[in-house]
């Protein structure tokens, strides 16, 4: 089993298709065919199901996908620390990101980085804490923002950043909005709530908030972003429990802090891989991060 073999059965579990893998890669598609066999003969196993117009993997494949997507990190790793020991960093910097993640300025942040290290090409992606989890455990990623959704394992570590109570944003005439200097989660129980899908952060410290305090929540309308959220609520077709510094996003709601929630409901976290795998790319924008060395 050959590296090369590796890199190209990623690329085709990435694009399900030969042809643009190919393409991505730079090879031909008889070539990369080539070695797709050849991967397949080494581990007397297929790993794709071949169609005309795409391919899907195997049970066979899904399983090689986890363990070659960390090979790869692990072999561009150890190039790049190579490369940081002769004073260097160079490669990509693969960063995830959840949506308004409090204390991480990301933009300021990657902009203060490209200026220092501008060698190093940056892909951003943006997606729900429990995919970023899962994408930085598997090598997918470098480094992570997010909402703190799973505990720390082998292959995966967390470093606090930011901690945030809970406050409810309403429209400015919902009965809520002269409830109260503050509000308990009981107070909540009959409201339809506007929310993040399941797999963002803030929805499951929510849920688990209402849950431990033996609160029913519905949620009837599920967004992927911040500014939908807010619309919706500032049309009152809802309430939305959020972290506090949303409320700074949309000074038209009324916001109202919830009592008996605590000052650390959500809690921000830079997610990495163990110390040994993580690249020095990551380690310099951490480093960046904790200096505060932003525009």
């Amino acid at each position: 089993m050959e590296l090369r073999h590796l890199q190209h059965f990623v690329a085709v579990a990435e694009d399900r298709h030969f042809t643009r893998a190919a393409e991505r890669l730079m090879v031909s598609q008889s070539g990369l065919s080539a070695s797709i066999r050849s991967l397949e003969r080494d581990l007397r196993a297929p790993l794709f199901v071949r169609s005309t117009r795409r391919v899907t993997l195997t049970e066979a494949g899904r399983a090689l996908l986890v363990e070659a997507e960390r090979v790869l990190a692990q072999v561009r790793a150890a190039h790049e620390a190579v490369a940081a020991v002769q004073g260097v960093v160079r490669g990509t910097l693969r960063l995830g990101a959840e949506q308004c993640v409090a204390g991480v300025p990301v933009a300021g942040l990657l902009a203060a980085f490209r200026r220092r290290h501008p060698e190093v090409e940056i892909r951003l992606r943006q997606e729900g804490g429990l995919t970023l989890a899962e994408d930085v455990a598997a090598g997918r990623l470098d480094l992570a923002f997010a909402y703190r959704t799973r505990a720390d394992s082998e292959q995966l570590r967390s470093v606090p950043l930011a901690a945030e109570p809970m406050t409810l944003l309403c429209h400015p005439e919902h009965p809520l909005a002269a409830a109260g200097p503050a509000l308990a989660l009981r107070d909540l129980a009959q409201e339809d709530f506007v929310d993040f899908h399941p797999g963002w952060g803030p929805r499951r410290a929510t849920d688990a908030t209402f849950a431990g305090a033996d609160v029913p929540r519905t949620v009837t309308l599920e967004v992927n972003d911040v500014h939908s959220l807010l619309d919706l609520v500032e049309e009152d077709l809802g309430v939305a429990a959020v972290p506090r510094h949303f409320r700074h996003k949309r000074e038209s709601l009324h916001a109202v802090p919830l009592a008996g929630t605590g000052e650390s409901v959500y809690e921000t976290v830079a997610l990495l891989p163990p110390p040994q795998a993580t690249s020095p790319a990551a380690r310099a924008l951490m480093t960046l991060l904790e200096r505060g060395t932003t525009p």
